[in-house]
């Protein structure tokens, strides 16, 4: 629920493994001065209003990414961090032994059973 009161948070998911790319797009520097895609996200966020933002990324480059990010917002917004992992499965679930990638974005955000019930995770079962 949203009151007019309330200051957005901006949920920034960052859990890729970027295989496609060929690494952590996440945190590769492409601007001027090193910005990355998200602190020019965060930037535009902290200009709309918003006062915290929330990243979802993975246990297995905590530190580097929270560093990063710290280092360059620790006094700007608040920041907090939900992890994915191809282990974090509701009851009665089962991760297949082939799967190395993670799972879509949403299932940090709650909507795991809706993702599950779908046609597309029969496998998981």
């Amino acid at each position: 629920m949203h009151y007019d009161n309330e200051k957005p948070s901006l949920l920034i998911l960052a859990a890729g493994m970027g295989s496609r790319y060929g690494g952590l797009k996440q945190l590769d520097s492409f601007g001027p001065n090193g910005e990355t895609i998200i602190d020019y996200s965060i930037y535009d966020a902290i200009l709309a209003g918003f006062e915290k933002i929330v990243f979802i990324i993975r246990k297995s480059f905590e530190q580097e990414f929270r560093a990063r990010m710290e280092e360059r917002w620790r006094n700007k917004i608040e920041m907090d961090y939900v992890y994915q992992e191809l282990t974090d499965l509701p009851e009665g679930y089962i991760c297949p032994e082939e799967r190395e990638k993670p799972w879509e974005q949403a299932m940090p955000c709650g909507l795991q059973e809706m993702l599950y019930e779908s046609l597309w995770c029969d496998q998981c079962r």
